[in-house]
């Protein structure tokens, strides 16, 4: 069974969240072989919350990997310094970048000096990402090789939340935040135009407090910011454990597979 062909999406089930980060461990290794052998680099988006922890249970043990040339981004970040409670980074930092040896130049963090202009901090993100994909003006969108994804119990993804116009953006790759309904209220996010011009995407959930979402997720018709993840050639991957996979009906069921 191949991990990422490309095509509808995917679901992986796991019987607990050791063996999800287990299963993710195997996923991210193969593409970041991949990535490198075909471009000489791994860039790769990650997401808040409880996916750093996820993702680096496995895979900050495992020697395969060539950390030295991952290109990390946020994708999203909270307009906090990088060593607040709240940061994104401090935490992925804590999870994995600790225990890895991804170049310090190559983690792509907000810039702690405009922490309190989100305007200005998405516009130097912008630019940070232009540095790596080339320009704005060779390309259209950032093409990332993987971007992990988590979701909320409101179905918000990054930091784009539902009924807010940021759902509509279509040209920047980078947009602030100031009312965010989850504290803290000041965030920078990829937009939905990066996210749907990613080779690959990933959602992470685990716990049964996810069975409801990711119920209405996948079995129900919507637009929902994490429905609104389709990448245009990419392919869309969902890592869950069993319980938080309980309610989703058989019809969507027929497509688990275990990884």
């Amino acid at each position: 069974m191949p991990l990422h062909a490309a095509g509808p999406t995917q679901i992986y089930t796991f019987p607990d969240v050791a063996a999800l980060s287990q299963g993710l461990d195997t996923y991210v290794a193969k593409l970041s072989e991949e990535a490198i052998h075909r471009h000489g680099k791994f860039t790769v988006a990650i997401s808040g919350g409880s996916l750093p922890k996820q993702l680096s249970a496995v895979l900050k043990y495992n020697k395969s990997v060539d950390f030295s040339n991952w290109i990390v981004y946020f994708a999203d970040e909270r307009c906090v310094p990088l060593d607040h409670e709240d940061s994104n980074y401090l935490l992925a930092k804590k999870e994995l970048f600790d225990h890895v040896n991804i170049p310090k130049e190559n983690i792509h963090t907000i810039d702690p000096t405009l922490v309190n202009d989100p305007e200005e901090a998405a516009e130097d993100y912008i630019s940070q990402l232009a540095k790596t994909f080339a320009t704005k003006d060779s390309v259209r969108f950032p093409v990332f090789d993987l971007i992990l994804l988590g979701v909320g119990p409101d179905g918000h993804t990054c930091s784009l939340f539902p009924n807010h116009p940021l759902l509509e953006e279509t040209t920047s790759w980078c947009a602030y935040i100031t009312d965010s309904p989850k504290p803290p209220s000041k965030r920078i996010t990829l937009t939905f135009p990066v996210l749907n011009h990613a080779h690959h995407v990933a959602f992470v959930a685990a716990g049964a407090g996810k069975q409801d979402m990711l119920h209405l997720l996948l079995d129900g018709p919507g637009h929902l910011p994490a429905q609104m993840v389709k990448p245009v050639t990419g392919t869309l991957n969902w890592f869950v454990d069993d319980a938080a996979a309980a309610k989703i009906t058989s019809a969507t069921f027929k497509g688990l597979e275990r990884l």
